[in-house]
């Protein structure tokens, strides 16, 4: 906590929408805000349970020395002016906004006979700027529309009525290729050219619908005139809007004029998604990032992102959709939607699949920059779905193999840092237990791994996963009980039907999405400890069930006959083999038991 007298401070602050403003010792603002009740937000910022679990907090109250306040009418317009204040100010700890470039707009220049053109500089001087697009390639695509069904001038020529009147320009070689119907020399009336642009702005707004309708009956008017050469331009001009029209409509053409967002967050960074729609199309979409400096929640993320999209679309729709409720001003002129059915649901579905797409984009790339990021990313995930009180960074998880109750085998696998550490891996031969008994074979194999690590003073895993349902977990917490550590590692059980995951001494299982990281990793764990145990199980049961006679000559074990099977391939060639022979695998003494043993066999029997 800082020296600061903040109690004082907040006796001046009131009960009122309004903007705050945090000050450091050398009178530099280092963190702006919004709040619906300036007194109980800023006094937030100052609670010892917040301070005490949130660690960026307590270092920007530490540096407070000053709050000031801007009270406004509504919420909202505490939003836009939160918004322009980050953007002169840029104050240290507030959420940074990036991809602030200078997008470009289409402008329609105030003159006669305006010229549409694209720019990046916005000049005050009464024409219209639509924009600005965060795709140039869409921008592009949308002037050359225009251009192609449009005929219009692109020169900068002065186009007043006494220029023209005056006889002072010709018309030039756009004129001749069709791309000018000649304003400059009257052989296009200022009338004609301004209904062109009334029709360019229908279009450029979304309003694609009533122009679409206005050719076809032009064309059809034509075509009953039999001027067929007029009836093929309209129609290459009806094809063209039509075809745009189709690409860019997602819902019904009533919803008119709404601003669509959607949120995905990460630990570090969230990603807001925004649609501009007007009657059914989309007319403008850009995704920015979030890099969050304070643990700021989705709601106030969101909040600052709809506060800049808006002001940076300069959009005055009246109704915005999120996907979740906001806590606004109930008298705000804006109109808060959280869709359940319908073709709202289908735009705001549309903006999530954009931001979900973007996200992973860009994690990805983090990631491929820096692997340790995502296994951090992962661990912190695997701690927040798994309700663990430390990242799993050490995993172990335990399988049983056997083949109608014999060689029975318990396998464990460990993971470290989300990945497969093979030199620890390690499997049992079960020694207490008689006949296919799972529960008691769990428990053997987990008594003897721990009892191991704690003689050796090894480092315990943070996670303990059980392939198999309560039983086999509750043979394992009976082992760990034994050792007293059942309270040090957290212990869970998978079952292979549902994929459900069941904790010691709960009732009913817990369930992760099917797409989760985290059940990939369990997944991955389990298929890894049934690999390696089905391998050190087929291992011995191959070991058991080839029996050879050698193994039944005295002083020959296991491990000799199998150095003399892979030497001679079989026992009728050790049955063959001189002494001299044999003492290339064995010692004297042993080639001189092979050999009376064989002896005894072809001797007759009395």
């Amino acid at each position: 906590m800082s020296n600061f007298d903040y109690k004082e401070a907040l006796k001046d602050i009131p009960h009122k929408p309004g903007v705050y403003q945090y000050w450091n010792d050398e009178n530099v603002i280092i963190y702006i805000g919004k709040a619906k009740d300036l007194k109980n937000r800023v006094s937030s910022y100052f609670n010892k349970d917040v301070l005490s679990t949130n660690g960026k907090t307590k270092v920007l109250v530490s540096k407070i020395r000053k709050i000031t306040f801007t009270i406004v009418d509504t919420e909202i317009d505490a939003w836009l002016l939160e918004n322009s204040l980050i953007k002169k100010h840029q104050p240290r700890y507030n959420v940074l906004l990036k991809d602030d470039k200078t997008y470009p707009w289409l402008v329609i220049k105030n003159e006669n006979f305006p010229r549409i053109f694209w720019t990046r500089r916005i000049i005050r001087d009464g024409s219209k700027y639509l924009g600005p697009y965060a795709s140039i390639s869409m921008m592009h695509t949308i002037l050359d529309l225009i251009r192609e069904t449009y005929p219009l001038r692109t020169c900068n020529l002065a186009l007043t009525p006494q220029n023209i009147d005056a006889g002072k320009f010709k018309v030039c070689l756009e004129y001749q290729l069709g791309n000018c119907k000649g304003p400059c020399q009257k052989f296009q009336s200022e009338p004609d050219y301004q209904q062109n642009i009334e029709e360019i702005k229908d279009i450029l707004n979304g309003k694609t619908g009533s122009v679409v309708r206005q050719l076809k009956e032009q064309m059809e008017q034509a075509a009953i005139s039999l001027d067929f050469e007029a009836a093929h331009k309209l129609k290459r001009k009806f094809d063209l809007l039509d075809n745009y029209q189709s690409k860019s409509t997602v819902v019904n053409s009533s919803i008119t004029d709404v601003d669509v967002f959607s949120i995905a967050s990460e630990e570090k960074y969230a990603f807001v998604n925004f649609l501009k729609v007007m009657n059914g199309v989309i007319t403008q979409t850009q995704t920015i990032e979030l890099k969050k400096q304070l643990e700021e929640t989705d709601e106030e993320l969101l909040s600052l992102a709809i506060s800049e999209f808006r002001t940076r679309y300069n959009s005055q729709s009246k109704e915005v959709i999120v996907p979740f409720e906001m806590n606004v001003d109930e008298d705000s002129k804006i109109k808060f939607t959280v869709p359940k059915l319908g073709e709202k649901k289908k735009l705001l579905d549309l903006s999530i699949k954009n931001v979900q797409f973007f996200k992973r984009g860009k994690i990805d790339q983090y990631e491929k920059l820096n692997p340790e990021v995502r296994t951090e990313r992962l661990l912190t995930q695997m701690m927040k779905d798994l309700r663990l009180n430390q990242l799993p960074r050490h995993i172990e998880c335990f399988d049983n193999s056997n083949f109608q109750g014999s060689f029975p085998i318990s396998a464990v696998v460990v993971f470290r840092d989300a990945k497969p550490f093979k030199k620890d891996y390690r499997f049992f031969n079960v020694k207490t237990v008689e006949g296919p008994n799972d529960f008691a074979t769990m428990e053997e194999a987990v008594f003897r791994r721990y009892r191991r690590m704690l003689d050796e003073q090894q480092e315990l895993p943070q996670l303990i996963i059980i392939d198999g349902g309560k039983g086999q977990l509750s043979s394992s917490v009976k082992a760990l009980k034994k050792l007293d550590i059942d309270k040090k590692v957290t212990i869970i059980g998978i079952a292979k039907r549902l994929e459900e995951l069941y904790y010691p001494g709960d009732q009913y299982p817990m369930y992760l999405d099917k797409k989760s990281e985290t059940l990939k990793i369990i997944q991955q764990l389990r298929d890894e400890a049934h690999r390696f145990g089905i391998t050190a199980h087929r291992a011995k049961r191959n070991k058991s069930t080839l029996v050879t006679e050698l193994d039944n000559i005295p002083g020959i074990g296991t491990t000799t006959s199998a150095k003399l099977l892979t030497y001679f391939k079989s026992v009728k060639r050790v049955r063959e083999a001189s002494e001299d022979m044999l003492m290339e695998v064995v010692n004297t003494k042993q080639a001189k038991a092979i050999l009376e043993y064989f002896m005894q066999k072809k001797a007759p029997q009395v």
